[in-house]
């Protein structure tokens, strides 16, 4: 596939980073050329310095055969006008990166497809929407809803109470059991795991179950006397921040703190509609926190600009006594420092944003593409096509890529876990785990076969 990007910032150099990974054609516009810097020789893409929104610079970068455009610069209108202009010169598929929340109604999407922007994304929102989920489990470091929450994978840390440490997964994952451990992740390397393989204590296990399960993968992992989150505090009242204040529960009491006076005055008119205490003051200040509460306070949410600062907090918040903690790290060299001092949730914007971009460049029907930074690997939920290669044998000999593990379908509604005798159908939505960027292949299983097709 043929990819032009358009703006060398966090976004659109790390989905670069990720192109070149799948020796993708993929080319990355910036004017500044301080941006592009070495980019090219890094990896394996091709750096072009122009203004997005030129024609002779699209143009150069041959947007007539580009199967997807991006537009993901600092700027929103440049982002729209560039994916529009590259609609107009011939690009199949444009995405924009947008800082406007109405834009994201869905009763408008048809109105922007017209327009020749395909698909929107609002980073901070993504983050939001896993903060939320993240608050709601107090005990799971991640939760990801397949199909409306009819399959629900967790990340979840083991400690000493966990039930099921120590005996081999064949032993406790059978076809009967309500759950599949897909992922693990110790010592800083990610197993996928064998019927040998066991759970140990510290690690960062993904259980893949239904719905009604939930409670049972608690009992199980041992964090049944995880405190529900009802009072949270915020650090930090950017966007991302009343994104958050905004989708919480009712039943979550929400204070924000912020050190720009000016912002604070801000936050009070935008969240004047709800019930949300806006404090002026530094987050990292041990008696502001112990003056609001914070030993009354079961999540501690870290949200500023600084990675270095939001761990620095969270860390302050668990000597407090904070138990569910989390904290935007942008930096990504800081993400596996943040897992090993125990941080809890970790959020990073630009790797949402470019799951969500990186789902427009498969070809087979899919939808809900999730990049499990802590494990290298991606999280994709595939429609099986009408005789796909995926419904022609039962799972086990279907001769996946090594990495690769089908979790769970969901069948009319219905969550269902797989085994290696379960036997996919056109029309399921299968969930699948890919470790180390193995999508592309993947996603042969699941497209239309061109045997059936003749």
């Amino acid at each position: 596939m043929k990819i032009i990007i358009a703006g060398a910032g966090a976004v659109g150099t790390h989905l670069s980073k990720l192109l070149s990974r799948d020796h993708q054609d993929c080319v990355l516009i910036d004017e500044d050329p301080n941006r592009l810097g070495d980019l090219d020789s890094r990896y394996d893409i091709m750096t072009l310095q122009g203004r997005p929104t030129s024609i002779t610079t699209l143009k150069d970068a041959d947007v007539e055969h580009a199967d997807l455009f991006v537009g993901v610069t600092p700027d929103e209108s440049r982002n729209m006008t560039a994916c529009m202009l590259a609609h107009a010169l011939g690009a199949k598929k444009t995405v924009a990166r947008i800082d406007n929340f109405e834009y994201l109604d869905p009763a408008r999407k048809e109105f922007f497809v017209k327009m020749g922007i395909n698909s929107l994304i609002f980073p901070e929102v993504l983050a939001a929407v896993d903060i939320t989920n993240g608050l709601k489990m107090s005990w799971a470091r991640q939760r990801w809803d397949v199909h409306g929450g009819a399959l629900v994978m967790l990340g979840i840390k083991l400690r000493e109470t966990c039930e099921i440490l120590n005996k081999p997964l064949r032993t406790l994952c059978g076809p009967e059991d309500p759950y599949l451990i897909v992922a693990i992740k110790r010592h800083g390397e990610t197993l996928v795991p064998g019927g040998n393989d066991e759970l140990h204590v510290n690690d960062l296990a993904y259980f893949m179950t239904t719905r009604e399960y939930i409670p049972y993968i608690r009992q199980i992992s041992g964090k049944e006397h995880y405190a529900d989150v009802k009072n949270v505090i915020i650090m930090g009242g950017g966007r991302t921040a009343v994104r958050v204040a905004k989708i919480v529960p009712d039943y979550m009491n929400l204070k924000i703190i912020e050190q720009d006076a000016a912002r604070c005055e801000r936050l009070n008119e935008k969240l004047s509609d709800l019930d949300v205490m806006i404090i002026h003051g530094d987050g990292r200040d041990i008696g502001l926190l112990q003056d609001e509460g914070i030993q009354n306070t079961q999540a501690f949410v870290a949200l500023t600009g600084n990675a270095e600062t939001n761990i620095l907090a969270c860390l302050t918040a668990k000597r407090l006594g904070v138990r569910k903690t989390v904290a935007m790290v942008e930096n990504l060299d800081y993400v596996e420092m943040a897992e090993s001092l125990d941080i809890g949730t970790i959020i990073n914007k630009k790797t949402l944003a470019a799951s969500h971009i990186y789902q427009m460049m498969l070809d087979a029907d899919v939808s809900n593409v999730r990049s499990l930074m802590l494990v290298d690997s991606d999280v994709a939920e595939f429609v099986a096509a009408e005789g796909s290669k995926v419904t022609k044998k039962p799972v086990k000999e279907l001769g996946l890529p090594f990495g690769v593990t089908i979790g769970g379908l969901v069948r009319k509604e219905q969550g269902i876990l797989v085994n290696g005798n379960t036997q996919i159908e056109a029309g399921d939505s299968v969930m699948v785990f890919c470790h180390e960027q193995q999508l592309k292949k993947v996603e042969n299983y699941f497209k239309k076969s061109s045997i059936f097709s003749l």
